[in-house]
């Protein structure tokens, strides 16, 4: 095992990075690893009892650890059976002559130990390997641990946290071997405990294919530019972030965790919530820095009081305390994503068990102070927000204008998640003292009565305005035939949570069977999956269109 000693590398090396806006209009900052940078990079030949390997360390002139910094750690083990050899520094720029040529006569190295740090410009790796006999028609596991201890993440200059897993195995980053000790103690349950976990599934009478999809599209929850920081009394397991993808460097987009946060909800819920708590923090707050909008070029405030952000925030500034990153769109007037929060927290609570009232405890306040800004859209008070005719959910390159399938069934489904999670805490009084004081059960019967009011006049305008008997019309006021594929979206989170459906199901099941034969099967000859909205026939509006004609696997 050969392992190139990489300390220090990942940090910006980019003092000051600014934000630049890309041609679409998203902003996009500067960010230069230091990729190649190993000076005072050093590598160590540890023999611990039963345990050997290599460690990699970098000299520090500073006491306290920041960000790139720590150790990393090759290991195995060893016992009177096995042979260990080692290299402890060679150069991985060369052609590897150095570990090859005697590994390759006889399973050997040089046992060559060099602790000298690498001067600038230089690179620097270590190798070990065990040989060993095995008798014929047997068989021998070896293992091998590859452990890192990076226990500092800096977003602004300044800004630092330390991650979840210092929490267990300390702070100074010089704690590779101890991972490396619990990793050879503990890797045998490790492995049993996870086919344990894969098992009910894979006995499951489905596909391979599905099979397989289930669990190594859990990736993104590790792989995703993913952080989850270090416990605080405020945040008991942390606080947890995905980013949109690498291109879009922001964290916890809600309207897209919308659909991709389900394996977080059913498997993690206590980190789900920790995200969903975070923007239950920021509604409230409000961040009135004026910034351009990519779309128009129009100038909006980054944050209003009230409305729920988009995400919550980007690494190269404050997560969790600055949100709202992306400036394409003006995302303070969105019709989607407080029904998107609303939702969701109703999600982690009945997915989870249906027992954490301490947790939609936390979220009420900010709920109703959202529902409450969403409503303000309504200018004609009819019970249904208006989309305001530049492309203001979800799919933010598609224009909606006035009462909209997509947003319409999202605010339907929210009041009923809204009323559900008041009759369930009029039943839970709040046990965390700060909500005391709160006269919770005249303020929950008050809430009830008013989400019922708004049901009571949105469920008949909903379908009277927007059903044409096979599906439902993309909105109420641009004409467009176009057949959504995403156009019950609300009617399926209700579905899935036991929530009164927004539609009817003959209509439900009409709508799509339009969308199946519309948007998949005459897109392609259903070779590619569902377009997010084509006309009745499967031809586009328009041709030139972005987000209507893309695939979006997620809805």
């Amino acid at each position: 095992m050969t392992w190139q000693n990489v300390v220090g590398w990942f940090t910006n090396a980019i003092q000051q990075p600014r934000v630049q806006v890309r041609a679409d209009g998203s902003p996009e900052y500067e960010y230069q690893s230091r990729w190649g940078d190993s000076t005072g990079n050093f590598n160590q030949w540890i023999q611990d009892n039963y345990r050997v390997g290599c460690l990699c360390d970098r000299v520090r002139p500073h006491e306290e650890v920041q960000e790139g910094e720590g150790q990393l750690a090759i290991a195995s083990i060893s016992n009177p059976t096995l042979e260990v050899f080692h290299h402890g520094r060679w150069n991985p720029n060369g052609d590897g002559g150095e570990i090859w040529e005697t590994f390759a006569a006889d399973g050997s190295l040089c046992d060559r130990e060099d602790e000298i740090p690498a001067a600038p410009g230089e690179q620097i790796a270590t190798a070990f390997a065990i040989r060993f006999t095995v008798r014929p028609g047997r068989t021998r596991q070896i293992p091998f641990v590859l452990a890192w201890d990076l226990p500092v993440t800096e977003f602004a200059k300044g800004v630092t946290y330390f991650r979840r897993y210092t929490d267990f195995f300390g702070r100074t980053g010089k704690n590779a071997w101890p991972m490396v000790r619990t990793a050879l103690k503990h890797h045998e349950m490790w492995k049993e405990r996870i086919i344990e976990w894969q098992e009910p599934t894979l006995q499951q009478n489905w596909g391979d294919w599905l099979k397989m999809a289930l669990f190594n599209e859990l990736y993104l929850l590790a792989d995703g530019g993913s952080l989850w920081t270090a416990a605080t009394e405020d945040d008991p397991v942390g606080q947890f972030g995905v980013l949109e993808c690498l291109d879009y460097r922001w964290y916890e987009s809600l309207d897209v965790r919308l659909y991709g946060g389900f394996g977080l909800a059913l498997l993690w819920p206590r980190l789900d919530q920790s995200v969903l708590t975070a923007f239950a923090r920021a509604i409230p707050k409000s961040d009135r820095t004026e910034r351009v909008i990519g779309y128009n070029n129009a100038t909006a405030v980054r944050k209003l009081a009230g409305a729920t952000p988009h995400d919550l925030g980007a690494p190269n500034e404050h997560p969790w305390q600055e949100t709202n990153y992306t400036s394409y769109q003006d995302c303070n007037l969105w019709k989607d994503l407080p029904a998107d929060f609303v939702l969701q927290v109703y999600r982690n609570f009945v997915l989870s068990g249906g027992r954490d009232t301490d947790f939609l405890w936390e979220c009420w306040e900010p709920m109703q102070q959202t529902l409450a800004f969403l409503k303000a859209f309504d200018g004609d008070g009819d019970g249904i927000p208006e989309n305001g005719g530049a492309p203001d959910q979800t799919f933010d390159d598609w224009r909606l204008q006035g009462i909209s399938a997509y947003c319409g069934a999202l605010w339907i489904a929210a009041l009923e998640a809204a009323i559900k999670i008041a009759q369930v805490l009029a039943k839970n009084p709040p046990i965390n003292p700060q909500l005391q004081d709160l006269e919770a059960n005249a303020e929950l019967a008050a809430a009830i009565a008013t989400y019922r009011e708004w049901l009571a006049v949105a469920r008949p305008l909903y379908q009277e305005t927007l059903w044409n008997g096979k599906y439902y019309r993309l909105d109420s006021e641009s004409s467009s035939e176009v057949v959504m594929a995403d156009q019950l979206c609300g009617q399926f989170l209700a579905a899935l949570l036991g929530l009164p459906l927004v539609v009817e199901p003959d209509c439900a099941r009409s709508a799509l069977e339009q969308v199946y034969e519309s948007c998949f099967l005459k897109f392609h000859d259903g070779t590619l999956g569902a377009a997010n909205g084509l006309m009745p026939d499967g031809s586009p509006e328009d041709p030139e269109a972005t987000h209507p004609l893309e695939i979006w696997t997620g809805d």
